[in-house]
């Protein structure tokens, strides 16, 4: 099974600043590409793996000093503690959705597939797209396509779904697009159902809050000096990293002490770093990657 090829590998690992005898915790362990390349740049050290998909156990190596556990991210303060795991010196995380979830159509992540409306990262999960769709207020629709997919005309979309809604329930993706087509800016389809699955799956798998959790146990489970490594593919993500380095916040409103040193716990190291030619071509789910590095401070 291939989930994808890790992006910017090697970026990544020399922004972890990987030690011989360190802890480090892959939060979105998936097909192992980056694990794997941590543990080999360790010694006597020790890796913690997260990821929710109970299918991502299939790519765990034999190896020892790595600990999987199949659990979202969002928990990763309380598993480090019960584990006896800080503080750590570095943690990775590369959002999003692998292309081996995507690829499986009955998971119903992609536009290119006839799949069910699930879109449950967690298959354990309780909502999935169905339930947005077919039980969502206008009001709570007109947010989540709004927000999440930034479609302009998220209203006449809430608008849509709840007039097809009231003769037959949805069920599927094909079934979705259709009601949508006409709705989809000629020329631009792709990008406008692209958006459309995305604002539905942020929703049904609170990527976003869980973003914000993540980062904010990040600066928790450190040690002075660590490094934190992101990789997001959509600015939705990228914007709340970007500002939780910056100040400390999601908002990205620094606060300075009385010097004007800014008071935030993390400190952003290098510049952005996006695949170059070479990786796009090679990986088109690179395309859109963009890779943050912080250190904390204090």
């Amino acid at each position: 099974m291939t989930y994808h090829r890790p992006v910017l590998l090697q970026s990544c690992i020399e922004g972890l600043n990987v030690k011989a005898g360190g802890t480090y915790v892959d939060v979105t362990f998936g097909g192992g590409g980056h694990s794997a390349l941590i543990l080999e740049n360790l010694k006597d050290g020790r890796l913690v793996a997260f990821d929710q998909d109970p299918d991502a156990a299939n790519n765990l190596p034999d190896d020892n000093r790595l600990l999987f556990i199949n659990q979202n991210f969002r928990y990763m303060k309380n598993f480090l503690k019960l584990h006896g795991a800080m503080p750590v010196d570095g943690i990775l995380a590369d959002l999003g959705i692998s292309s081996w979830q995507i690829d499986q159509a009955e998971r119903g992540f992609s536009t290119r597939f006839h799949g069910p409306l699930d879109m449950r990262m967690d298959k354990q999960s309780v909502l999935s797209a169905r339930e947005v769709l077919n039980e969502y207020e206008k009001y709570e629709l007109v947010r989540v396509f709004r927000l999440y997919g930034e479609l302009k005309n998220a209203h006449k979309i809430a608008e849509e779904i709840i007039f097809h809604r009231k003769a037959e329930s949805f069920e599927t993706t094909e079934q979705l697009k259709q009601v949508l087509q006409k709705l989809a800016p000629r020329g631009k389809e792709n990008k406008f159902f692209a958006q459309v699955f995305q604002a539905l799956r942020i929703e049904v798998n609170a990527e976003l809050d869980v973003l914000k959790e993540f980062l904010k146990q990040s600066v928790e489970v450190l040690k002075p000096g660590g490094r934190l490594v992101v990789i997001s593919y959509h600015s939705l993500e990228d914007r709340l990293v970007k500002n939780f380095i910056k100040a400390g916040n999601f908002e990205g409103h620094q606060e300075k002490d009385f010097f004007g040193n800014v008071l935030a716990p993390l400190k952003a190291v290098g510049k952005l770093i996006v695949p170059d030619d070479k990786e796009q071509i090679e990986n088109p789910r690179s395309r859109s990657a963009k890779l943050r590095i912080a250190e904390k401070t204090v």
